[in-house]
């Protein structure tokens, strides 16, 4: 059978299920010397894509074999094309291609397959995200499928420890309810990229922890404004699937379940133990991070010290991820290891509409906004490919790869590549 014999169609359930997680354990095998994050979806292949608005997914069929599945999701966003400033977007994620058929033009099939569905439901523009380094994916949706970069953003990673955080006595919180939640984020962020016009509907899903806000002590949150604030709201990922870093050296297990003896024979020098991210793991996603004022920065942090000590009370929560403007100034006060966290996550976008196309050119040549709403139902820290390179690095020295050492003081393993161990000079 040739590549004219793939046949693209939706996904079927009751037909597809089990293949497509037997297609996702295919797609787990890897290079000896890289660790990579799995995906576990607990027995359902959508459950990354089902509380959007509007979703598909795409299998594809070479005989009696599935090769090949891809997702789809659409919402209304802002998006800064005049006279509206409002766009219907779709988001591609879960591009897979078993190993033995790759190459030969499958994935590119069911991109475009994807995007005629897109157009078919009147989507403006197509987009995706993927690490900066990934070349496969760089290749084919920019240079085969005409996408351009877009924006950065920055996927900042926080493991959660059995320690809880020290919360500052000169802040106050408040959890919002879900009505004035909503009408703060319409007030004070409509108007930033991407911001979901479906805002509401986020927020009362049954896996939005809530909302809250932080301001000064003696201050009051009321008819007016404190002199500073902070908002965040929290998404319970794991409800929908678990991670798993697999394919790691043992070293590296060794170094986690020395530091996690240390924390507990050591608790009053508080150091941070590595969560044991081998066996599957939930996560929480802070979205929606916004401030004001000149102590906003601070107010933030603390926010997140609350976000994580709501997670330590969890059974199986050992990582918080937020996603901010790559420029964004937030990211230095929200708590993440750099070695765990993505820098620079590329969002590549398409025009699906002739009469778009210069609207599209226009925005890629004005300035990224500093801020950017990322939506807690697509994400995208999971679904990128290769995720995790794990080498070993002597002391003081570098990897055959050139990278330099980062955060050991002693030989080892570190995690670079998509978790960003180590910075290449």
């Amino acid at each position: 059978m040739g590549y004219e014999d793939v046949i693209i169609r939706s996904y079927n359930a009751q037909k597809d299920r089990a293949r497509v997680e037997d297609l996702e354990r295919r797609c787990e095998v890897g290079p000896a010397e890289r660790g990579f994050l799995f995906t576990d979806t607990l027995g359902d292949p959508i459950c990354r894509i089902k509380n959007s608005p509007v979703y598909n997914m795409l299998v594809a069929e070479l005989g009696d074999q599935l090769v090949g599945v891809t997702q789809g999701s659409i919402k209304l966003v802002t998006v800064h094309k005049p006279p509206k400033n409002l766009a219907r977007v779709g988001y591609i994620l879960g591009l897979r291609v078993a190993p033995l058929y790759r190459r030969r033009g499958i994935g590119f099939r069911l991109v475009i397959k994807l995007e005629d569905w897109f157009i078919a439901n009147g989507v403006d523009y197509a987009y995706m995200a993927t690490e900066k380094d990934n070349e496969a994916s760089f290749k084919l949706f920019v240079d085969k499928l005409s996408y351009v970069k877009f924006r950065t953003a920055a996927i900042l990673v926080n493991p959660v420890s059995h320690q809880m955080s020290r919360i500052s006595s000169k802040f106050e919180f408040e959890k919002l309810e879900v009505e004035e939640a909503e009408s703060l984020y319409r007030k004070f962020m409509s108007s930033t990229e991407f911001f979901p016009n479906d805002i509401g509907n986020i927020l009362r899903n049954k896996l939005s922890l809530g909302t809250w806000v932080a301001y000064p002590r003696g201050e009051s949150w009321g008819a007016t404004f404190p002199s500073s604030w902070a908002m965040l709201s929290v998404w319970n990922s794991g409800e929908l699937f678990k991670l798993r870093l697999g394919n790691a050296p043992s070293s590296c297990l060794m170094y986690t379940q020395s530091s996690q003896l240390m924390e507990k024979l050591f608790p009053c020098f508080k150091l941070p133990a590595i969560p044991d991210f081998w066996q599957p793991f939930g996560f929480y996603f802070v979205y929606g991070v916004y401030r004001e004022g000149p102590l906003s920065g601070k107010l933030v942090r603390t926010l997140c010290r609350l976000v994580h000590n709501m997670a330590s009370k969890s059974k199986d929560c050992k990582a918080i991820v937020t996603e901010v403007g790559g420029s964004d100034t937030l990211r230095h006060h929200i708590p993440h290891w750099k070695f765990l966290s993505c820098p620079q996550d590329l969002w590549c976008i398409k025009a699906l509409k002739n009469e778009d196309r210069n609207s599209l050119l226009e925005m890629i040549k004005s300035p990224p906004t500093i801020t950017l709403f990322v939506d807690p139902r697509e994400p995208k820290a999971s679904t990128q490919e290769d995720n995790v390179h794990f080498c070993q690095i002597q002391r003081g020295g570098r990897c055959q790869e050139g990278h330099l050492q980062g955060h050991m003081k002693t030989d080892g393993w570190l995690p670079h590549h998509g978790l960003h161990g180590i910075q290449k000079e």
